[in-house]
């Protein structure tokens, strides 16, 4: 059989790996999660990508006592807990190829799909599960796919979505979706288009505090030119890219150098830390931010994430 347009499948005793013309990815069992992602020969990842459920409090937020009744989900966004994975042959349940059942694999496996799922526990009381599932086609396609699996008895969610820790620092980024800063409750003045950001600029809030979220977003292009290694930084002349696009329906999202914990921790901005990493929370779903007054008005019902529901969001990376 001809191998050249399939991937090639790398089945290690505590990973999986796969490759192809221009990519090669490897998935951590043990760390629950997508490793490393290597397109064109760089490195896209430097942790991880792991739910997200907390974004960065607000002065609104505050005010209405909302960290305080959902503080859980800021635990559950530290260290919700991985406890089991699935994996799919040419969609095929396959036998966990973990040690030793991975030895009766030989050095020449190929498949034209290769699907892997990880499952979460969030660790609140009471306990709500998360899937990520990634489906990885020949072409190079990751389809990325995260189920919440909603639980009565848990307070409202922050967010829902996935966080992506990025080496170094992106140059740029590009989006086609709503213009500025917008949120679920703040839209209106957005405009639909396609628009270039330079660098990874933080809203100059009296407080560092929640900022820079886009929401409905078609497609987002992050671009940097430089990589990392042991040893050094190394800048290149030559800017790449990764792009996620969605897949069932638009996405909101936040390009920023800290996480949400970073901006929180640091009550002026000389308190945060150098910008060396870009941080991309791709949401499905964001509480509003209010604004109705800082002394005690809630977030309106509409814009509100009810953590009893299910939620489903995917997007393609390439």
């Amino acid at each position: 059989m001809d191998n050249t347009n399939r991937l090639r499948v790398i089945f290690g005793d505590s990973s999986l790996g796969i490759r192809g013309e221009s990519f090669h990815y490897i998935f951590n069992y043990g760390k629950g999660g997508l490793e490393s992602l290597r397109k064109d020969g760089r490195e896209w990842l430097y942790r991880v990508p792991r739910p997200t459920f907390w974004r960065a409090m607000t002065d609104n937020d505050k005010g209405c006592g909302f960290p305080q009744r959902s503080h859980m989900w800021i635990g559950a966004d530290l260290y919700c807990r991985h406890y089991d994975f699935a994996v799919k042959r040419d969609g095929i349940l396959i036998d966990k190829p973990i040690a030793p059942n991975n030895n009766q694999y030989s050095n020449e496996e190929y498949a034209d799909t290769m699907e892997i799922t990880f499952f979460y526990d969030t660790g609140t009381q009471p306990s709500a599960k998360i899937e990520m599932h990634y489906l990885i086609e020949a072409c190079g396609i990751i389809r990325l796919t995260m189920r919440y699996i909603g639980q009565k008895g848990l307070p409202e969610l922050p967010a829902l979505g996935i966080r992506f820790i990025m080496p170094t620092y992106a140059t740029l980024y590009q989006y086609e979706g709503l213009s500025g800063e917008t949120y679920p409750d703040r839209m209106d003045g957005g405009i639909e288009g396609i628009y270039t950001v330079e660098g990874l600029p933080v809203t100059p809030y009296l407080v560092p505090q929640e900022c820079g979220m886009h929401m409905n977003t078609k497609w987002l292009k992050i671009t940097r030119n430089t990589t990392l290694s042991n040893i050094r930084s190394k800048t290149t002349k030559e800017e790449f890219s990764l792009l996620f696009e969605q897949m069932y329906r638009p996405f909101a999202f936040s390009a920023l150098p800290y996480t949400c914990h970073e901006l929180e921790q640091a009550t002026h901005h000389e308190e945060l830390p150098a910008k060396r990493r870009t941080v991309v929370t791709i949401l499905g779903e964001v509480r509003g931010v209010g604004g109705i007054d800082s002394w005690g008005s809630d977030v309106e019902e509409a814009y509100r994430i009810d953590a009893s529901k299910d939620y489903e969001m995917g997007i393609c990376i390439y």
